[in-house]
């Protein structure tokens, strides 16, 4: 079961936030008033200090309301850590990559709800972004193919958009951290970035697709090994479900901070970048 990680933190920012204001306007003006009454009644020292000794779960939910707030704050609308757990967008991102993602590229969005509070940037053909996908509850990340209104081919390896073929060339036959494999070179919108692929083999699911107005069209850099918009479906109907819609948008993808394997390796610094 996946656990909704942004629901948990938004329900603990907002029940020990709740505890804080209770205890300013409702039990602290009670403790305060007994201790008045203890002290009128010529209690001691010990009486006093207990008397105005906060419950622990008042205690605890006032230390960690800051933190919570913080980290609520932050994680929702400027900067989100993630850690890539699949090979779908070699080589530009590998498994083990902890990136971040700007949570305000795209327009301020209400955690949880996701509707957007603030416009900002419209993503932009070759944007690496996290969303989550039509079909599922959790985050993807893809590079963004096709705009709204946009007409995507994706055939024998080479991508044309609106009757645009883009160029692919091979770069090298050994990426590092995958030598069975390909790197090609694409160019979209933001620039040139490397595709993954073994031509005359595994090249994924291929075809055409239209962009609905407010939708993206997204593929995976290693296009024979991602999950992604070509191949989308209803889990229940068998339906087509290629494009992801706006409101599904996470953010855009900004750095590569650390790599870590496992947790029986050392942390890595060495692929710190700026996502291209």
């Amino acid at each position: 079961m996946d656990i909704d990680f942004p629901l948990i933190l938004m329900v603990l920012t907002v029940g020990t936030g709740l505890v804080a204001l209770a205890d300013k306007f409702v039990f602290m003006p009670k403790r305060l008033a007994n201790i008045d009454l203890l002290d009128g009644q010529g209690a001691d020292k010990v009486a006093l200090v207990s008397a105005a000794k906060e419950p622990a779960w008042i205690e605890q939910s006032k230390s960690f309301f800051p933190v919570l707030l913080v980290v609520f704050v932050l994680r929702s609308f400027v900067v989100e850590p993630f850690q890539i757990p699949s090979a779908s967008m070699e080589s530009t991102l590998v498994e083990g990559d902890f990136i971040l993602v700007s949570k305000f590229h795209y327009g301020l969005r209400m955690p949880v709800f996701r509707n957007l509070l603030v416009a900002n940037n419209e993503p932009e053909r070759g944007d690496v972004m996290v969303f989550f996908p039509p079909h599922d509850k959790r985050y993807f990340i893809k590079r963004v193919i096709g705009l709204p209104g946009d007409h995507v081919v994706y055939k024998d390896g080479q991508l044309i958009i609106n009757g645009e073929a883009k160029t692919i060339e091979i770069v090298t036959a050994e990426p590092k951290h995958r030598p069975v494999k390909y790197l090609l070179e694409e160019t979209l919108d933001t620039g040139t970035h490397e595709v993954q692929w073994t031509p005359g083999a595994n090249i994924g699911p291929q075809g055409e697709w239209t962009v609905p107005e407010g939708h993206y069209f997204m593929m995976g850099d290693n296009r024979g090994r991602s999950s992604d918009s070509r191949l989308w479906r209803n889990p229940a109907t068998g339906e087509a479900m290629s494009f992801v819609p706006a409101e599904n948008i996470v953010g855009k993808a900004e750095m590569i901070w650390m790599h870590w394997n496992d947790f029986f390796s050392l942390p890595s610094f060495s692929r710190n970048e700026v996502i291209q």
